[in-house]
């Protein structure tokens, strides 16, 4: 006969991915010629839940090198971005919000995708794609049965002289004329 019993466990209850862009403009101390790069580095985050929303709080550096004075001189101009995103997460099903843990994940780290002079200032655009999953209680219903399986017979190790025992054991009790 089998039965059922309810488990609550912890389960994804929301999952998406987002790619955001942001474009920004920095006044470097000489004005610039040529950009020769631009790097991100050191990006953090963190995600909280905001009502019925996801907030995800974080920052990188951004290096720009580039050239100055007729592409005589080079400098590197450095700026930190603190950003705030506000995400709708699709949930898989009517999830009580109020006991869930939020896991972000950076599926693609900031990158700067252009970079270029404007008015003597250089604009850049940075790029990031971040993963959202939704962790909360759900009930899992399981069905089970009350009969045991049977018992498996665990048979001893035998070694290898025992089983020279054994063997010289059966030749001694070998009756060699039993055809005769």
């Amino acid at each position: 006969m089998a039965n059922t019993r309810e488990i609550v466990t912890k389960a994804v209850v929301g999952k998406g991915k987002k790619t955001f862009t942001t474009t920004k403009t920095v006044t470097p101390d000489c004005v610039p010629t040529t950009i020769l790069g631009c790097w991100v580095i050191n990006h953090t985050f963190r995600g909280y839940q905001n009502g019925n929303k996801i907030n995800i709080e974080g920052s990188y550096d951004v290096n720009i090198w580039y050239s100055c004075v007729n592409d005589t001189k080079t400098e590197v101009v450095r700026e930190t971005t603190n950003y705030l995103e506000e995400v709708n997460v699709p949930r898989k099903d009517d999830s009580d919000i109020t006991n869930e843990d939020i896991i972000i994940r950076s599926l693609k780290q900031p990158s700067c995708t252009r970079a270029e002079i404007v008015d003597g200032k250089i604009e850049y655009t940075i790029q990031k794609e971040l993963g959202i999953e939704i962790v909360g209680d759900v009930k899992v219903k399981i069905s089970y049965d009350e009969e045991e399986d049977p018992w498996e017979v665990i048979m001893d190790d035998v070694d290898d002289k025992e089983i020279e025992k054994v063997e010289e054991q059966i030749d001694q009790e070998v009756n060699e004329e039993y055809l005769d």
